[in-house]
């Protein structure tokens, strides 16, 4: 099997060996995307760091170029599932925005489709010849890191299913199970909730999926420092840190993540390449 790694920076798969080709938008905004016709492609796995819809556009378009050159054996990995967390309809009005991603991949007929630690079930349910990676190796690393005696959070009812699997999967470990409000309509968060009266000082690492704009962990960190918290610890497998992360550098003492979103460089910050984790 080859590789074409349509973000230059993100090399999931070091070995295999790359397919070459040019890729770049017109003055318009749309992407566009040249293989070298010069080599007979078997399989190929595609790769790409969906941030933006251009970005899923670019990987579409990618596929119809590889079937063009007859290529019969696709697969894609997309490490961070775009619109993940829009998995439900909350309010009259929105749109099921994981469906559409899903059902676009899904009318390709693509050999597989590769994704990281997605937000939910819903995600891989939605997609034709799914392999989900769980983030058991990337916690795995980080509790090796960190390197001391430490409870593992659970940030909300949304994570608790994903907790205890990594949990049982590190052993030895107890998991705080917290909880958090949220007004669907605003998006507004309240009513943080630790279930322990005292800490006892030990570190504690919140384990979740992504880190957009940080809320819900700084503050369940406030909550947990009052509760008589040790260190604190975050490890998210997705990365977006949209509102930059000075106010959430302020409330751990190491922040733990992949480069299945954006490449961070930050001493606060360990950042675990995707070829490291699969």
């Amino acid at each position: 099997m080859l590789v074409l790694n349509l973000d230059p920076t993100f090399r999931p798969f070091p070995h295999l060996a790359e397919i070459e080709f040019q890729a770049f938008s017109f003055a318009g905004g749309e992407p566009h995307i040249k293989i070298a016709p010069d080599t007979i492609y078997d399989k190929v796995m595609l790769t790409h760091r969906v941030c933006s819809f251009n970005d899923f556009g670019l990987l579409l378009i990618t596929i119809d170029a590889l079937k063009r050159l007859d290529v019969a054996h696709i697969e894609v990995f997309i490490p961070y599932f775009p619109a993940a967390r829009q998995d439900r309809v909350m309010v009259e009005g929105e749109s099921l925005s994981v469906k559409v991603y899903a059902d676009i991949l899904n009318s390709l007929g693509l050999a597989k489709v590769h994704i990281y630690d997605p937000h939910s079930d819903v995600t891989p349910a939605l997609l034709n010849n799914s392999r989900t990676i769980n983030n058991h190796s990337l916690v795995s690393k980080v509790v090796d890191h960190i390197g001391k005696d430490m409870y593992i959070v659970s940030p909300d009812g949304g994570a608790l299913k994903k907790i205890h699997k990594v949990a049982a999967h590190l052993q030895d470990y107890e998991v705080v199970e917290c909880g958090k409000s949220r007004d669907v309509k605003t998006g507004r968060l309240s009513g943080f909730k630790v279930p322990l009266d005292d800490l006892n000082a030990k570190a504690c690492l919140i384990v979740d999926d992504i880190c957009d704009g940080g809320g819900t962990f700084m503050g369940l960190a406030e909550e947990l420092k009052a509760r008589n918290a040790g260190p604190l610890y975050l490890v998210v497998s997705h990365g977006i840190f949209s509102k930059g992360l000075d106010k959430l550098k302020g409330h751990f003492e190491i922040i733990f993540t992949t480069d299945s979103f954006r490449d961070v460089e930050d001493e606060q910050v360990v950042q675990y390449r995707m070829s490291e984790i699969l």
